[in-house]
């Protein structure tokens, strides 16, 4: 790529010529968002409402822990204590997602605000 000012050849990702100084034509474009990220704020939400079914982990991809969560409150109803251990398990995740402890999926993709 070269500037459109002075012609001196600039990298493509440069936000101005280090040769003149004048802006580059990708100054202008906007920030774009990659939506394939999953979002914070839905999974945070997501475990503190319905979390003790482990809603939240299948939708960070942690099939695993939902899958422990879903069965810790649908079988734990026999025990009783299943589901009380699921919900507030559920809601330490939710908390710590909303506050950034967690703050990856299970692909290793940062969580968008």
């Amino acid at each position: 790529m070269y500037c459109h000012n002075c012609g001196k050849e600039i990298d493509e990702k440069a936000v101005i010529c280090v040769h003149c100084g004048v802006p580059t034509p990708n100054f202008n474009q906007k920030a774009t968002v990659d939506m394939t990220l999953k979002s914070k704020l839905a999974a945070g939400l997501l475990a503190i409402f319905v979390g003790s079914l482990g809603i939240h982990n299948f939708y960070l991809g942690y099939t695993g822990k939902a899958i422990a969560q879903l069965l810790l409150t649908v079988v734990g109803w026999i025990i009783i204590f299943g589901p009380v251990v699921s919900a507030v398990w559920a809601l330490v995740e939710g908390i710590m997602i909303l506050t950034g402890s967690i703050y990856q999926d299970a692909e290793g993709r940062p969580l968008r605000d």
